[in-house]
């Protein structure tokens, strides 16, 4: 039987505790968002964070990190991504090696090269095996193949990794776990059941005003929220690809190096590029804006 591996000390005392220090990392979370960070964090679930590219998701994971002291391990999912990739390989290079130059008795060699010395450790099993406070981000699930979320699963139930040639491996303090998904794809129920939910959209106009100050603090409000008004525009629009929350910030960084205090129509079709990253939203966004 698996060994439960000890719940870790609260990392907030209470849901403002958690909303103060992420807003401390520049990332201002809603009231939904600091909830469930919280509940994250008492109860020893895996958040899952879905909502469309560029709303914070992955932002969200390394805040937690920052505020809280702790190291982020980070797997990047995409399409055949495998266990070798997910939680551990051996390296074979080293392994061919080490039985030329080695003992001619095959049972002493494979007791060798099948030990600590010869395992290469990925995300997965970096993050159960480390003894200090870990965020774990396994960003982008959605773009995974479904087969990897059983690795998922079994990794997420106990925080444990089995190794056949050098047994199990518990996590000796288990990892505050997010899960990002741009919702590409259905993830299994239970994957889903596994974790705590958080759906992130674009923020309303008054917190993206408050978070584009936050970073970008010599900008003028009143062009802050001109910003913010025409991202809103702009995200209403059917384009390619909507402008995300870290690309207002480049717009705001972007007029402020141009050292404007307003913004005008010239100015807007000068500066597309930095929000838009397709020739025909451009061109889409010029046209529904008179910028022409």
């Amino acid at each position: 039987m698996t060994e439960t591996p000890a719940r870790p000390a609260p990392l907030f005392a209470d849901i403002d505790d958690v909303a103060r220090r992420l807003a401390e990392t520049g990332y201002l979370p809603d009231t939904a968002t600091a909830t469930a960070v919280f509940l994250a964090d008492r109860l020893g679930k895996p958040l899952l964070v879905e909502g469309p590219a560029g709303v914070g998701k992955t932002e969200l994971a390394r805040a937690v990190a920052q505020c809280t002291g702790s190291g982020l391990v980070r797997l990047q999912c995409y399409e055949g991504v495998d266990e070798a990739r997910a939680l551990y390989e051996w390296n074979h290079a080293k392994q061919i090696l080490r039985m030329q130059s080695g003992s001619n008795d095959w049972d002493q060699a494979k007791s060798d090269i099948f030990s600590e010395e010869f395992l290469l450790s990925r995300p997965l099993l970096t993050a159960i095996r480390r003894t200090e406070p870990t965020v774990l981000l396994i960003d982008e699930t959605d773009k995974a193949d479904i087969e990897i979320e059983g690795l998922l699963l079994e990794v997420l139930s106990d925080f444990a990794v089995t190794v056949p040639e050098l047994g199990t491996i518990t996590a000796s303090r288990t990892p505050f776990v997010v899960l990002t998904s741009n919702a590409t794809r259905e993830l299994s129920e239970a994957l889903k059941r596994r974790c705590l939910f958080l759906h992130i959209d674009f923020p309303d106009p008054d917190l993206e005003r408050r978070i584009l100050l936050s970073r970008v603090p010599e900008l003028p409000e009143s062009l802050a929220a001109e910003l913010v008004r025409i991202i809103g525009v702009l995200r209403g629009m059917q384009l390619k690809k909507l402008p995300s929350v870290a690309e207002t910030i480049d717009w705001g960084r972007t007029v402020l190096a141009l050292g404007m205090d307003t913004i005008d129509d010239a100015t807007i079709a000068a500066t597309l590029g930095v929000v838009l990253k397709h020739q025909s939203d451009q061109q889409r966004a010029a046209g529904e804006l008179r910028l022409n």
